[in-house]
């Protein structure tokens, strides 16, 4: 062939090759599926510092985030607001909803390769309970009787239906080898609270601490015999800052990939690229609560409304909390289970003096504050005090409280406190105006501690001092109903109640911030309860995928 030949001939050749591996391409993404692979690790910093992993004493956070990924329970959070089995294989309730018997998968082991048995369930329940440990989660499982059915069957039986039930199963179950020689009054002290061994997907492989004797990191291995299925992710790396700076400092030096817990004013902040802002909805209500027992001007229906009126959510939300939250109305929250859709109040000065005026409160020009005269009383003014803890986020709400409640014509003093002076010295005994606190609400809400009557004491958690006969009615009807369609209903009419009785002030829903590479893929969490719930579906986080043919592709 003469030069020219030789040269059609390779474009021919090239050409071909082309369209060859071009159509092999394209039959590729026909007939086959992009599915995660094995390998990678990610390192996250969390503030503060472990003391307990253990599911029965953690207490704080950093306790709950190293717990939720070494320790399995029974059942586990799917991230929707759901639950779904975990080291059970299914589980059955009983007609009349006191008895659940769960049956533990045949393959579930423990980290060091002992099988998880129906032995392991009852110990730790019976030590979740025993008043010595001073347990956690001890008033869950108060009066619960517990049945071991064969090795790989445990039944629970109630004194009577509670619907929320299943919701206790979730706690990490321990194994019984390891801790039954251990005196209940010396669990606390044990090794096992630093360096534990759980079923949960990874396993820990490193522990480092300062010459202070605080941890400073934790490095984990994925667990290949978890329920079955070994995680993705071979590596996860925990590392403990004491404060928020210093953890946002790590971020953007890249000591660390993820973050959580960053107050919204901070996430403005941050310079570093390559993040991904996960927005997670929490089932927790802040508002103000008004103690009537305490201040008598709050006894008046119109009082609370008004001030309600006075109140601009959108600019708490906005201002405070940088727009991660969501205004309420009602004391369920938005995307939990049984919330209601309520009009949300919104601001409106000239409604709310009318409804004090209607109700003979007289605005004093000279004070600048309403008073109201009543036969053979003394005047009494539109005042109170408001009570808070000292987080940034709500000392900031307080502020702003206050400044809409005097343009209203209030005088409103702000109170805070450390929150265990709080905790101790102001709600437990009762002992303030007003409350600008948050509430958990949990997955299946169950109100009744909340605003329950017989909860008004310490240490229910009415702190609103409610009472409603027909509210506590519809409480009690709704905690033994098993139908969710029926419970759903039952909320409803209970929101509807406290929507119109007015006894707080519900503000916000915050969001839960939590900042991921944004390479991380099969973060499909949207709901958690506790910040720990962010790792529940950690065993399907992925940075590596490959193409696998449809026909060979299992898909669970």
């Amino acid at each position: 062939m003469n030069p020219r030949q030789r040269a059609w001939l390779a474009i021919l050749v090239i050409l071909t090759a082309v369209g060859f591996f071009g159509t092999l391409n394209k039959l590729n993404e026909r007939f086959s599926v992009l599915v995660p692979e094995n390998g990678g690790s990610i390192t996250e910093g969390i503030i503060g510092s472990p003391h307990f992993i253990n599911p029965l004493l953690a207490i704080a956070d950093p306790d709950r985030d190293v717990t939720n990924l070494v320790y399995a329970g029974l059942m586990r959070s799917d991230g929707k607001g759901n639950l779904a089995p975990e080291l059970a294989e299914r589980y059955e309730i009983s007609p009349d909803g006191l008895s659940y018997t769960f049956y533990l998968r045949p393959g579930a082991t423990f980290h060091d390769g002992e099988a998880v048995t129906a032995d392991d369930v009852i110990f730790t329940i019976e030590s979740a309970r025993n008043p010595t440990l001073k347990s956690t989660v001890r008033a869950g499982w108060e009066g619960v009787e517990l049945e071991k059915v064969d090795v790989k069957t445990v039944r629970f039986w109630l004194k009577r239906p509670y619907a929320p039930f299943l919701e206790n199963t979730t706690v990490g179950i321990l194994p019984a080898h390891l801790w039954k020689n251990i005196p209940v009054e010396q669990m606390s002290l044990s090794e096992l609270n630093l360096e534990p061994v759980g079923a949960g997907p990874f396993k820990i492989t490193n522990l480092k601490t300062e010459k202070s004797g605080i941890t400073s990191s934790y490095t984990l291995r994925s667990f290949s015999d978890y329920v079955g299925e070994e995680p993705y992710l071979r590596k996860i790396t925990l590392k403990f800052y004491p404060s928020e700076v210093e953890l946002l400092n790590a971020y953007e030096s890249k000591e660390v990939d993820a973050i959580s817990a960053i107050s919204p004013q901070n996430i403005k902040k941050i310079g570093r690229g390559g993040g991904e802002i996960k927005t997670l909805t929490l089932p927790r209500v802040f508002g103000v609560f008004f103690n009537q027992n305490e201040k008598s001007l709050f006894i008046e229906k119109e009082v609370r409304q008004a001030l309600e009126l006075a109140v601009d959510k959108n600019q708490i939300v906005a201002e405070v909390l940088g727009g991660y939250a969501r205004q309420i109305s009602s004391p369920i929250p938005p995307g939990s289970f049984g919330a209601l859709e309520t009009e949300n109040r919104g601001q409106n000065l000239e409604e709310a003096r009318g409804l004090l005026e209607k109700n003979k409160w007289k605005f004093n020009s000279e004070k600048n504050i309403y008073e109201k005269t009543e036969k053979n009383k003394a005047t009494k003014e539109l005042s109170f005090s408001l009570a808070t803890s000292n987080a940034p986020d709500l000392v900031r709400s307080a502020d702003l409280l206050k400044a809409s409640w005097e343009k209203l014509g209030a005088k409103v003093e702000v109170k805070v406190f450390e929150i265990a002076d709080l905790n101790q010295n102001v709600i437990r005994p009762r002992k303030y105006d007003a409350l600008l606190f948050g509430e958990v609400v949990g997955r299946d809400p169950d109100p009744f501690a909340f605003w329950h009557s017989s909860q008004r004491n310490d240490p229910g958690l009415n702190i609103a001092l409610y009472t409603s006969a027909k509210v506590d009615k519809i409480l009690e009807e709704a905690r033994g109903l098993i139908s969710r369609e029926e419970r759903t209903k039952k909320y409803e009419e209970f929101q509807k109640e406290i929507f119109q009785d007015n006894p707080a002030i519900f503000l916000y829903s915050p969001s839960f911030i939590y900042i991921l590479p944004k390479t991380l893929k099969g973060f499909e969490t949207e709901y958690i309860v506790t910040p720990a719930e962010r790792f529940t579906n950690v065993f399907k986080w992925h940075f590596n995928t490959r193409y696998v043919w449809k026909i060979f592709y299992k898909n669970d």
